[in-house]
């Protein structure tokens, strides 16, 4: 509740104070380029300080892919151990999923996780599926899919993102846009909630991209209508296609940072070479790991098998002996 106070205050002091320098402004040309560059510069001060503070860059900003690969890694290499009983080494591979395939079904649950948010109703924003794949993605850096399976695990993620992003739905709303048996998924989804934040240390906030780059748009704005009032102070009017305004680097960034910028240039060539090199998933593959897991993933976590009905049952019979010797002692 705090969490969720918390977020819709920021929330609405943010938008209030955009709408309301937007709004003394709009008429005057004059004030309106400095009106938006100090709302900007305001907004990203803000948005870094609340970032730099936050659990998201505490706990879960990690210095590169090699970092959050190792502690996937062991984590796998962990159940193999416990698991493995007397399976030979050169058989392990063939039982067990690997790293490289496990990143491919948790790839393809991501896929799936978009694709059931952008087919929503009613409508999602786009932050709720942006918060439920980074849920997702910090799920199983700690653990691997062959002891919780990514299939009900997907749907808890965006559920809580509903949650914490204010997209009110209930759960029946929720269990409507399932394909298959709705009580079941309402149950999965509410017996894997509690476990889900747990697992996330309770880290709930995240820091999308949605709101820096509505600062960047302001940031456009502003530049433009300064560069706009020089441009008529020469002759450029008589020469050159209005189409043709240059975005100047230095009212951006200004001219004593040009280590930020180089920086910042850097840093956005890594994340367009991530994004652009993905590969294609290939479904007879993610069909042949889908068979494979069920072969392989730890039946005593799994909410469908007889062995996890089996270990529930006795763990509500030994709660209700419990009680009932306490009940018993407190009547004597």
């Amino acid at each position: 509740m705090y969490i969720k106070l918390q977020a819709t205050m920021l929330n609405i002091t943010h938008k209030s104070s955009l709408c309301g320098v937007e709004e003394r402004v709009r008429n005057n040309t004059e004030v309106q380029s400095a009106a938006f560059a100090g709302v900007n510069f305001c907004h990203f001060k803000l948005e870094r300080k609340m970032f730099h503070s936050s659990t998201q860059k505490k706990s879960w900003t990690f210095h590169n892919e090699a970092e959050v690969n190792k502690l996937r890694q062991e984590n796998i290499q962990t159940f193999v151990e416990k698991h493995r009983g007397d399976l030979q080494d050169e058989n392990i591979r063939d039982h067990f999923l690997t790293f490289q395939e496990e990143r491919l079904l948790c790839r393809h649950y991501e896929h799936l996780l978009r694709d059931f948010c952008r087919k929503f109703e009613p409508p999602m924003p786009p932050t709720v599926m942006a918060t439920a794949c980074t849920y997702l993605k910090r799920f199983y850096i700690h653990n691997t899919v062959m002891n919780y399976h990514p299939k009900w695990i997907m749907m808890t993620c965006v559920y809580l993102a509903c949650k914490v992003e204010e997209f009110n739905v209930s759960i029946m709303q929720f269990v409507a846009n399932l394909q298959e048996n709705r009580e079941k998924g309402t149950e999965l989804i509410l017996n894997h909630e509690l476990l889900l934040m747990q697992h996330l240390n309770f880290h709930l906030i995240v820091h999308n991209p949605f709101r820096p780059l509505e600062g960047f748009l302001i940031d456009i704005k502003a530049t433009a209508f300064t560069y706009l009032k020089r441009f008529y102070i020469h002759n450029t009017v008589m020469n050159y296609h209005p189409k043709w305004i240059i975005y100047v680097t230095e009212a951006l960034v200004g001219k004593s940072n040009r280590d930020l910028l180089k920086q910042t240039v850097e840093q956005i060539k890594r994340i367009r070479y991530m994004v652009k090199h993905i590969d294609p998933l290939d479904a007879g593959k993610i069909q042949y790991l889908e068979e494979k897991l069920e072969r392989c993933r730890n039946q005593e976590l799994n909410p469908e098998s007889e062995i996890y009905r089996r270990k529930l049952e006795e763990k509500l019979q030994a709660e209700e002996d419990e009680t009932f010797i306490k009940d018993k002692e407190f009547l004597r």
